[in-house]
């Protein structure tokens, strides 16, 4: 399992109270994309851009895709732009490949919604894979879960320390360009409601 697999994994086994947006989820698997690219040595960093490696089978087609997707000449991407860019409906695209490998059914109580569907998570090992990570307190999941609101209980660890500069810069962005998409919905929201009071005025 990938890091951005095992990441859609434990948005969809979160507490309903922390009910995840697909906006949010979409930009932190993107980030946690760019993490197991670095990983498999898919990519370097060079300060934020992204430096595209030698292309192999990564053994994930979601990973292949974004792999696939990286800017290959120069001037090369940054992250902060791959996440808008590559996080455009991602969770989306996870739900459908999910749904494909038989681990998700729709039901009618689930923990994400994605309009009016409701999904659950099948019991399988991948699931109990992500499930053991989560546990372990793997700092890197725990920080993209966190940048989306899903933290851990008591006992656990919530801290972002990967020991690595590049993963750490990816984890920046990712939770920069959550709480810049935060910013657009409660701009938005300020503007729709001056609107609809214009509308109330006698």
């Amino acid at each position: 399992m990938t890091t951005a697999r095992d990441l859609f994994t434990i948005a969809l086994d979160a507490e309903p109270e922390h009910s995840v947006g697909q906006g949010d989820l979409s930009l932190s698997l993107a980030g946690a994309e760019l993490v197991d690219l670095l990983r498999a040595e898919a990519i370097g960093l060079d300060e934020e851009l992204i430096v595209p490696g030698l292309q192999s089978d990564l053994d994930d087609r979601l990973l292949d895709a974004a792999a696939s997707a990286l800017v290959r000449q120069a001037p090369y991407e940054n992250v902060e732009d791959w996440l808008w860019r590559r996080g455009r409906d991602l969770a989306a695209a996870y739900q459908g490949v999910f749904e494909e490998d038989g681990l998700l059914t729709r039901a009618r109580r689930g923990r994400l919604s994605f309009g009016a569907e409701r999904m659950e998570l099948v019991d399988s090992p991948a699931r109990r894979s992500a499930q053991s990570r989560w546990q372990e307190d793997e700092p890197v999941l725990g920080a993209l879960a966190a940048a989306v609101g899903i933290r851990r209980g008591e006992g656990h660890r919530d801290d972002a320390a990967s020991g690595d500069e590049a993963v750490t810069t990816v984890l920046a962005a990712v939770n920069d360009a959550v709480m810049e998409l935060e910013a657009v919905r409660q701009r938005r929201s300020i503007e729709n409601a001056a609107f609809a009071n214009v509308w109330r005025v006698p």
